[in-house]
Parts: C-alpha cells; structure tokens; sequence
C-alpha cells in the first residue's frame, strides 16, 4: 500500500469514526467552508481540534492498526491551526478575479505518543465549529512550512484531482512536491499558464457541463 493510498484508507476510517463525534452519519458531502481564517476562527477550529470527545476519536484512529493501544495513545494537539486551501472551482471557471485557491477549512495537528501523526479537519457547520475529517499524515502543516519558506506571504494550495501542492504569490505558480513538479515543472509557471492547463485538465468537467450533467465527474 502506497504512503497517498494509506492516507486516503486513513480518511475514511476516520469518517466512520467520527459519527459519534458529529452525531450523524459520515458522508461524502462538501465539507462546510469556513470563510476567512480570521483570529476568532482559528480559535474555534483549536478548541474544536482539542475537545475531549475529539481526543478520544484520536485515540482510536492511532490505535486502528495496532501500533499503540487505545489507551496508551494519548494524542496532543500541536502548534497553530493552519488554513488549508484547494484550486478553486471559479479559477478554472474563468471567472473575473476569481483567485487560483479557495479556502477549504482549517487543519489542527494531532500526534500520539508513538509519533503518529493526523489532520484535523474542522469547519464551522450548522452546529458549530467542529472537526469534520481526519487525515493521516501531516501533509497541510509540511507544506504550508515549505510555501512559506519557497515564498514567503504566498498562498500554499492543493490541486486535489492529482494530489499536488503548490505556493503561488503575484503572477507565479511554484511548485512543493514531486507530482507538482510533474504538473508545471521544477520552477514553476506563470498564473496564466497554469489557468491554461487547470482549465484544459477540468474544464469541462465543472459543475453543469455535459461531462457532469452526465454522472461522470463524481470521482
């Protein structure tokens, strides 16, 4: 089993794990975005990521494999909610001054006491801020570190059709890891040229065109 295909195995235990946290059943619905990563909501995505049910959630999904017991996991939340960001819908679209990432949600870092790491996704939802998904992994803290240091005060996002991460700041697109540099390669393209090639990749498969009308775009 590949590192991605253990992570993505990972996220939909942790979906069937965190029912009794959210009180109804996980399913494959758009996560609720947060609007902006103000102060206030990073507050709430941390108190939401540290709550007692949420750890006791954690101790499970460490122990899911068997390396720690439930009991001995005893999982911490560390350093600072980081604002994740995915390509935006409206960036392929073409919009007007539609930005290449959206914001998605915001991701708290949970590891146990064996060294395991998770995501702790957490949206504000009808019912409030809570967690809405668990990764394993610590792929939105690593490199939301590396954009920083490629391009400070840039913008980190994830293109999720190929599972690749990329910073952008004024008209460049740089690339984090080996399957963005497969994408626009090792220094990166302009704005403009990524656009070209996202639309080319997604276009016509965007919310009403005939690839989805069709029932073909659900992945």
């Amino acid at each position: 089993m590949t590192a991605k295909t253990a992570r993505a195995a990972a996220v939909a235990l942790a979906a069937a794990a965190l029912t009794a946290v959210l009180g109804g059943p996980a399913s494959a619905a758009p996560v609720p975005q947060p609007q902006t990563a103000t102060a206030e909501n990073r507050a709430a995505a941390h108190e939401a990521a540290a709550a007692a049910d949420t750890l006791a959630t954690l101790s499970r999904f460490f122990a899911r494999e068997g390396k720690v017991s439930v009991a001995a996991a005893r999982p911490r939340i560390e350093g600072e909610v980081v604002p994740v960001s995915y390509l935006a819908p409206e960036f392929v679209a073409g919009k007007a001054g539609a930005p290449v990432a959206r914001l998605e949600f915001l991701a708290s870092e949970a590891v146990s006491s064996d060294g395991q790491k998770a995501a702790l996704w957490t949206a504000k939802t009808g019912a409030g801020w809570q967690v809405v998904n668990i990764a394993t992994g610590d792929d939105e803290f690593r490199y939301a570190r590396l954009g920083a240091a490629k391009l400070p005060g840039g913008t980190v996002f994830r293109e999720p059709q190929i599972d690749a991460w990329y910073v952008t700041g004024g008209e460049r697109v740089l690339p984090l890891d080996e399957d963005a540099v497969r994408a626009v390669g090792p220094s990166g393209v302009s704005l403009g040229a990524y656009r070209a090639r996202v639309v080319k990749a997604y276009g016509d498969k965007l919310p009403g065109s005939a690839y989805a009308e069709g029932g073909m775009a659900g992945g």
